[in-house]
């Protein structure tokens, strides 16, 4: 059963919770005013807000998810955020090697540490690594991605914030590409996702096109839903090929 809006996921599980902003694409964080809303619900997990915060309790969590899930790993957080130790980080492989029915999806801005620790740590089998691409400034992170052994390597164009130029996808198995929501989001341009689009396939890669978000392809500000997820009168929501 699917129980997340995400729609590139069915299920998330949050060991980590609250982060900090490092890039360009934090500025309106999703997982911050999410973290505030339940805060102020009183839910225990974010009594903190958006501060960093290591969840023990519910690192076996998947164990008792006997249907097998596609999970996205801290979606109200980064895994390997610099306060994330990694003796935790351990721990949240070791559920993943022990419930290989499941598909893991591990997504970081934080790609030169995701990088550092897979140097002397086995990647799980059932374990697909990420890296958000939201700018220019923000490219280098694929190459720190594409040394990886993972079954999947995949980016998160999400939000994007500009044209991302000539991309080198090699390596690269899946690409996902969505605009920003909210009352503050920022613009993203038609010819911005159409230069992912061409390239992803052009290299071989996967291509799942998320949403519009606030701003529509004709450059008008409304409602999420009314902007839609079509590109020319298409939905392109494909999945990695394992």
């Amino acid at each position: 059963m699917k129980t997340t809006k995400i729609e590139w996921t069915d299920k998330t599980w949050n060991p980590v919770t609250g982060c900090s902003k490092i890039s360009a694409g934090c500025k309106n964080c999703y997982a911050e005013g999410m973290s505030q809303r339940l805060k102020a619900m009183g839910q225990p997990k974010y009594k903190n807000g958006f501060d960093l915060a290591l969840h023990e309790k519910v690192l076996d969590e998947p164990l008792k998810w006997k249907t097998p899930h596609t999970i996205f790993v801290c979606s109200m957080s980064d895994l390997f955020h610099k306060d994330v130790p990694d003796t935790f980080i351990e721990k949240i492989l070791y559920t993943i090697e022990v419930t290989p029915w499941h598909r893991y999806q591990l997504l970081t801005k934080r790609a030169d540490r995701m990088a550092a620790f897979f140097q002397t740590h086995r990647i799980p089998s059932n374990a697909w690594l990420g890296v958000t691409v939201e700018a220019s400034s923000s490219k280098s992170r694929i190459d720190d991605l594409r040394k990886l052994d993972a079954p999947i390597k995949f980016l998160s164009c999400e939000p994007l914030l500009e044209d991302l130029g000539e991309m080198d996808l090699s390596g690269i198995d899946w690409v996902i590409v969505g605009g920003e929501s909210g009352n503050r989001a920022r613009p993203m341009k038609e010819e911005w996702v159409l230069s992912i689009q061409e390239q992803a396939y052009l290299q071989k890669c996967s291509f799942f096109f998320k949403q519009w978000g606030t701003w529509g392809s004709d450059g008008v500000k409304r409602s999420k839903q009314m902007n839609g997820k079509m590109i020319k009168g298409r939905v392109y929501q494909e999945m990695p090929v394992l």
